[in-house]
């Protein structure tokens, strides 16, 4: 790029901090008019909520924000390039969207899209797809290099359905060709497709795997949302109430960067709230099967015993494993035992050594969630370089 195009694209800066999401929602509908076939591979409950409209403003305003040195966002690259992987997107794709964005541009700014203002932005979406699906290409030839490994979309099916709470149930999804599938970094998620037939629509959703690597079979643990309309529960409530056994899901092969990061001795400690837990299990698991020695605090938060899933696991691994240390709360409670609260999660209430100054700390839950605690171990001097987190859903959250 020019200087003069990042000057042209830096200036439209204070406009996307004000009309961000009113531009992308203007893109968003203009791109499924034109290219209906695109709603196969988006989150439509994400459009209805408006998470990806609000995510993909942040993003366009980070862009432009960074246009000088769009190094600095390659962090978010790699996230974003993780989840575009995972829905099996190809560089096809970006030209799509880049027509679509430009001419979107040009219609809610009006008169104040020159040519020139419109050029400098074609140049840098370019610049951006350029990054974002090279890196697209090193995740898919990885995972395609892994011993069962696979790109794009592979069958697999339900050989076990089983109710882990009130709220959460767990899934055992073995490959229909009998095959070997790839191992993964514990935190890692797949993605699986179902049809709607109701909208027509092939729909994928992200699930985080909830058991450590095994060689056979991917568990994914999903909660049931409540009621029937929430854009949430589109597919989690269809696996719920309509899959069972014997059926077929499309799947694509694990992804993401939010992963354990044991090997060197520092202690480990997990925070999740509600079904957040499901990627923590998959890490406690391979934490446990692997490590004789790292310690290991788990702190987990849920409305009521009724909907705490793997509270058995995590007494009987507690009890077998000395070095784990486990802390429950619940917002409300017939009666507490060791190691057990009353109310949200609250760090403070811990024995002062649980939060050890070197350890490596894992957050998992709602994006207030994730802040709180992010900022809490921030203010009590943990390095932000050992605290790691994971919202689940379109990328917005920001803790510094």
């Amino acid at each position: 790029m020019s200087p003069q195009q990042k000057d042209l694209v830096k200036a439209t800066v204070p406009v996307l901090k004000e009309h961000g999401v009113l531009l992308t929602t203007h893109f968003y509908n203009r791109m499924f008019t034109h290219n209906p076939e695109l709603k196969h591979l988006f989150n439509m409950g994400n459009q209805q909520n408006k998470r990806q409209q609000t995510a993909l403003a942040m993003a366009v305003l980070a862009y432009a924000e960074h246009i000088e040195d769009p190094s600095v966002l390659l962090p978010v690259v790699d996230t974003i390039g993780h989840k575009h992987a995972s829905l099996h997107i190809r560089p096809e794709h970006y030209a799509i969207v880049g027509r679509h964005l430009i001419a979107s541009i040009a219609e809610v700014l009006g008169e104040a899209a020159t040519p020139e203002l419109l050029e400098a932005w074609t140049v840098a979406y370019t610049q951006l797809a350029g990054l974002m699906s090279g890196r697209e290409q090193q995740i898919y030839d990885e995972k395609v290099a892994l011993p069962g490994g696979w790109s794009g979309w592979r069958p697999f099916v339900v050989r076990k359905k089983v109710r882990e709470s009130e709220e959460i149930t767990s899934f055992y999804l073995y490959p229909v060709d009998g095959g070997a599938v790839a191992d993964f970094k514990p935190g890692q998620y797949i993605s699986l497709r179902l049809f709607l037939p109701e909208y027509n629509l092939q729909q994928p959703r992200q699930y985080s795997l909830s058991s450590a690597p095994n060689g056979e079979h991917y568990r994914i643990s999903v909660k049931r949302e409540a009621g029937s309309q929430h854009p949430d529960g589109m597919i989690s409530n269809r696996l719920h109430d309509f899959v069972e056994p014997g059926d077929m899901i499309d799947l694509s092969a694990p992804s993401g960067n939010f992963t354990l990061k044991a090997g060197d001795g520092k202690p480990q400690v997990f925070i999740s709230g509600g079904v957040g837990q499901t990627p923590l299990m998959a890490m406690l698991e391979s934490l446990v099967r692997t490590d004789a020695s790292t310690p290991i605090t788990w702190v987990h938060g849920c409305k009521n015993e009724r909907v705490h899933a793997f509270k058995a696991d995590l007494n009987a691994i507690a009890e077998q494993v000395a070095r784990v240390e486990k802390h429950f709360f619940y917002d409300s409670a017939e009666s507490l035992s060791h190691n057990e609260y009353l109310g949200w999660v609250s760090l403070d209430q811990l024995p002062a050594e649980t939060l050890h100054p070197e350890a490596e700390y894992y957050i998992c839950g709602p994006g207030p969630f994730i802040r709180q605690h992010y900022r809490y171990l921030v203010d009590r001097g943990i390095d932000k370089a050992n605290i790691h987190f994971e919202e689940f859903g379109p990328l917005s959250l920001s803790v510094n």
